[in-house]
């Protein structure tokens, strides 16, 4: 398996990661449909730090869980 860190990735290669990680939902244009579990509405702009290089995937996952659950 290659590595998906931003050191290791080009831009290009990021967006293609994002999409192919989302090809689940038989969208991959993921356009604000806002029908997914993820209920980020656009999945391009909650992905657009790792493409962007900011911030690796994980951490964007790991934010993104942060938010959306509730412990207890």
């Amino acid at each position: 398996m290659r590595s998906v860190l931003i050191k290791d990735t080009t831009r290009e290669e990021r967006v293609r990661i994002v999409k192919q990680g989302l090809s689940f939902c038989d969208d991959s244009s993921c356009e604000a449909c806002s029908g997914c579990s993820m209920g980020v509405g656009s999945i391009e702009a909650m992905y657009k730090p790792y493409i962007d290089g900011e911030l690796e995937l994980r951490e964007v996952n790991m934010l993104h869980a942060a938010k959306a659950y509730v412990h207890g």
